[in-house]
């Protein structure tokens, strides 16, 4: 005697599981469907990304780097705004720590200390212009 499986397929790419009323489980067999709930949750801000807190850091560091011209340090107030996104993206990564230790939790803590110090580096850059004592060849 021969059973007939409880998934059937309705439309090109897309399974069911059949049960009384409800519907299980569904998978489109292409990524798009995957890609844009990916990039969903990486801009929205009401959940946890550890991905968007570094990127937000590093383009932070790197906009700084220029605006600062960082072999000639030019003196710009413009270096607030990324102090502030660094800051931004820090409390981002500060988010995504869990309560118990784990290797995630580890992991979540050197992304934090990588990020202290590029926020660190940032202010350096804003600070380091107007310190004329350290600046000035005596």
């Amino acid at each position: 005697m021969h059973r007939a499986l409880p998934f059937r397929q309705s439309e090109p790419g897309r399974i069911e599981k059949l049960t009384s009323n409800s519907l299980i489980f569904k998978e489109l067999a292409t990524g798009r469907r995957r890609m844009q709930t990916d990039l969903s949750t990486f801009f929205n801000l009401r959940r946890r990304s550890l991905i968007r807190g570094n990127a937000l850091v590093f383009t932070s560091l790197m906009i700084a780097v220029f605006l600062s011209d960082f072999p000639h340090n030019r003196a710009t107030l413009l270096l607030l705004l990324p102090v502030s996104f660094a800051i931004a993206g820090t409390a981002e990564t500060l988010r995504c720590l869990q309560r118990r230790w784990s290797f995630y939790h580890a992991g979540v803590m050197l992304c934090v200390y990588m990020d202290l110090m590029a926020v660190s580096i940032i202010v350096f850059l804003l600070v380091y212009p107007y310190w004329h004592f350290l600046s000035a060849v005596s």
